[in-house]
């Protein structure tokens, strides 16, 4: 893990974007913006229709603008990710995990969803958060402290999805972070047959 010569700007960029265009289309007539937020949306009537383009415009949208906490947490996360591992592989496992997480998604209400969660508006920044969130663990320090944090994450993920008024948006986030602890699985296997213990 190399510090960059410069401060890790990824996440801030991103997330100040994404909050100036919540605020922006707050400004606009509503039928306008739910036009744009359906246009964006990866709901199953777009990408059933083949409109796999917001698989990428859907993370760069959201409903209304994101809390403060939450806001600061994404910076947070993606900052980290970005000092510790690069932008490009930080913004290359944000995008994976958003994509592969609503596709698991879309597969699984293709053919059982009603009429109304078909045309449900599904966009934001959580997916490719939680991906995130799940490969960090592979910065942690290895042993109980990284199994622990793994576990607990999924966990966590798992809670809502339990609960009798789940929404399919609980089943993603906890997509998103099996598929970012995978990476970071995969993160130690890759370091392990570099680094091979000796003795």
């Amino acid at each position: 893990m190399n510090p960059l010569p410069w401060p890790p700007l990824l996440g801030a960029v991103y997330a100040s974007g994404v909050q100036a265009g919540a605020y922006a289309l707050e400004t606009r007539p509503a039928t306008e913006r739910e036009r744009v937020l359906r246009g964006c949306s990866t709901n199953v009537d777009n990408l059933a229709g083949g409109r796999w383009e917001t698989l990428l415009s859907s993370a760069f949208v959201v409903e209304e603008p994101m809390p403060l906490p939450y806001a600061l947490l994404l910076v947070a996360v993606l900052g980290y990710a970005e000092y510790a591992y690069g932008a490009w592989w930080t913004a290359g496992v944000f995008l994976f995990g958003h994509a592969t997480a609503t596709l698991l998604v879309y597969g699984a209400l293709r053919r059982t969803a009603d009429a109304r969660t078909r045309r449900a508006l599904d966009v934001g920044t959580s997916y490719g958060f939680n991906t995130v969130l799940g490969a960090l663990t592979s910065a942690l320090p290895r042993g109980p402290i990284r199994t622990v944090a793994r576990v607990g994450l999924l966990v966590l993920g798992a809670g809502p999805v339990l609960k009798r008024e789940r929404t399919f948006t609980d089943a993603g986030h906890l997509a998103a972070l099996g598929i970012g602890v995978g990476l970071s699985l995969a993160l130690d296997y890759l370091s392990a047959t570099k680094h091979p213990k000796i003795g």
